[in-house]
């Protein structure tokens, strides 16, 4: 909130994953232990309007460096997820789809009072409701066996190999953020990700041939970004990596993808503030 209004450019997409505001003093299992689900002060709620203001702030200040025809996508659960969705109508985008991500591999329920927590909600909208959006239906529909790929992703959590930097207590996987890019972005796009954490959505630009520019508060998780991203200047890993990201039907279709996709002449950059 701080540094958004510092400068004028514009993003084609934003990916945002806000707080959840779910650190209650709760439990959980991880790898076969028992954990605490508090993530840090940053995830702590005062409350509904707390949430609400919250929202309305970050949404309103992101909203003003999207160009016209820019979508935003925007992770959450049933703890920030209808907050954010009422914010949005709110400001005046357009919700284009609620995105389910079943996470292939989650952890069991605790408490044994609940149904297994599985998904994540995922919402696509964007800035303005008349201006029309980039969508590679195309490409979607190619991952998904040549039919309408659906608003619900089958896709795994975090892979030991996404972690060789450090660990993020909410680090997205990888297939997921490519995913979002290339179904939304064109070669050369900018993107921006306001909590970018260990910068998931950076890395996945980058791979992409997509360029990339992340905010964090904490500056432990941008050494960890800035790690990342010194990874993927080795060919070879990055090579490797683009072989290891799930959802695709085989290890090499999305290096021939964007080998197809029209030439850029920038230098690829990932620039975390």
């Amino acid at each position: 909130m701080e540094i958004l209004p510092q400068f004028e450019h514009k993003f084609d997409m934003v990916f945002a994953d806000p707080p959840y505001f779910l650190s209650n003093n709760g439990l959980s299992i991880q790898s076969g232990k028992i954990v605490s689900v508090n993530k840090g002060d940053w995830d702590t709620s005062e409350g509904f309007e707390f949430i609400n203001n919250f929202n309305r702030n970050w949404l309103g200040l992101v909203k003003n460096k999207m160009k016209d025809d820019a979508t935003i996508w925007i992770s959450g659960t049933m703890h920030n997820i209808f907050s954010i969705g009422q914010i949005l109508i709110e400001l005046g985008f357009k919700i284009l789809n609620i995105i389910t991500w079943e996470k292939t591999n989650p952890p069991p329920n605790f408490s044994c009072r609940y149904f297994t927590h599985s998904t994540e909600q995922i919402i696509w909208a964007r800035k303005n409701d008349h201006t029309p959006h980039y969508f590679n239906y195309e490409l979607m529909k190619q991952l998904n066996g040549n039919k309408q790929l659906k608003d619900v992703w089958k896709l795994p959590a975090i892979a030991p190999w996404e972690k060789s930097c450090g660990k993020h207590p909410t680090q997205k996987p990888l297939a997921v953020l490519t995913r979002i890019i290339l179904a939304s972005t064109k070669p050369n796009a900018w993107i921006l990700d306001p909590f970018t954490g260990s910068s998931t959505t950076g890395i996945a630009a980058n791979l992409s041939n997509r360029r990339f520019l992340g905010i964090d508060k904490e500056e432990a998780f941008l050494n960890i970004s800035k790690n990342r991203k010194l990874e993927i200047e080795n060919p070879k890993t990055t090579a490797t990596y683009k072989q290891k990201i799930s959802g695709f039907n085989n290890k090499n279709e999305l290096e021939l993808f964007l080998v197809g996709e029209p030439s850029t002449n920038y230098t690829t950059g990932l620039n975390i503030l």
